[in-house]
């Protein structure tokens, strides 16, 4: 058994497996598309859907970084490579803009104890089964019970499917008094001192991390689907199939986030219940609104809690 995992600073694309019907035709072009054509161009789409809620919690994250606090990490760069140029003067002047530029921050929020000033997205990507990821987090155990933690360490760091927001952060408590720490030595001559002293400051950033699982995320666009079917009167039969084929497509992508350890037992207990309720009501044909809305609170609440 081989897992492949990936890391990127940008989202991948990924085609996520979904089950579609054998054949469909294009009416525009007027042509039979096969099977593995819609199969890729069906999952495509719910790759694209998935990372574009990713997207939207990484816009969120950017609206919060803050301008001048952003600015004041750069002006400490500024003084440290003023000070490799052996230019004191510069460097003072820089260092005086980035206590300003903090000075500002915590005149519009004394309490504040991070300052956000950077956003970074990174993605996370396992390619293989369920039945490959439960067999690898076995052998881990195994590993572990034999005391052989490199084993296991090694094995389940491939066992990761997120996209990671990381929010990196101003300490407002320490990084302040620390470049201000820097300008009487400077001014004493001593640029050593002042170097370690800004480069210590630029050490103690702090970085958050959002961690959104995209099983989770392409569970939530196969119930999206299927909602929309669910909500339809007099359903084809095609249709029926479609809304079983998107509501086992979700099932399976909770069932990845289980073996993949995000969340908690009680969380996949009530997502599945509700899958079971939804299943049953549509399996006899039903229709109507609001079958969907406990299991998107529940999906909804696991998302919240792990970004």
């Amino acid at each position: 058994m081989k897992l492949h995992a990936i890391a990127l600073t940008v989202a991948v694309g990924f085609l996520a497996s979904s089950l579609i019907p054998a054949s469909y035709c294009n009416a525009a072009e007027g042509k039979l598309t096969t099977a593995p054509e819609k199969k890729q161009e069906e999952s495509a789409a719910t790759e694209r859907a998935a990372r574009s809620q990713a997207g939207n919690v990484m816009s969120r994250q950017r609206k919060t970084v803050i301008v001048e606090a952003a600015s004041a990490l750069v002006q400490t760069k500024d003084a440290l490579r003023a000070l490799d140029l052996k230019k004191p003067n510069e460097a003072v002047a820089a260092l005086e803009r980035a206590s300003g530029k903090l000075n500002i921050v915590l005149a519009r929020d004394p309490k504040l104890a991070l300052a956000p000033i950077d956003v970074n997205l990174t993605t996370y990507d396992v390619y293989t089964t369920l039945d490959a990821i439960n067999k690898a987090r076995e052998q881990a155990e195994d590993y572990l019970d034999a005391g052989e933690v490199q084993n296991a360490r090694v094995l389940l760091s491939d066992l990761a499917s997120e996209i990671v927001v990381s929010v990196v952060n101003i300490p407002l408590k320490t990084y302040p008094d620390a470049i201000a720490a820097a300008v009487p030595l400077i001014d004493r001559g001593k640029i050593n001192e002042a170097k370690a002293k800004l480069e210590a400051a630029l050490s103690t950033l702090v970085t958050i991390d959002h961690v959104i699982p995209l099983p989770l995320l392409r569970a939530e666009v196969q119930l999206n689907n299927a909602e929309v079917l669910a909500q339809k009167k007099g359903r084809s039969e095609k249709e029926n199939k479609n809304l079983a084929l998107f509501l086992a497509a979700a099932r399976h992508q909770v069932q990845l986030s289980e073996a993949l350890g995000y969340g908690h037992k009680q969380d996949y207990e009530q997502l599945y219940s509700e899958l079971d309720n939804i299943e049953d009501k549509t399996n006899l044909g039903q229709s109507g609104t609001g079958f969907f809305d406990r299991i998107k609170g529940y999906l909804s609440n696991v998302l919240g809690v792990l970004g």
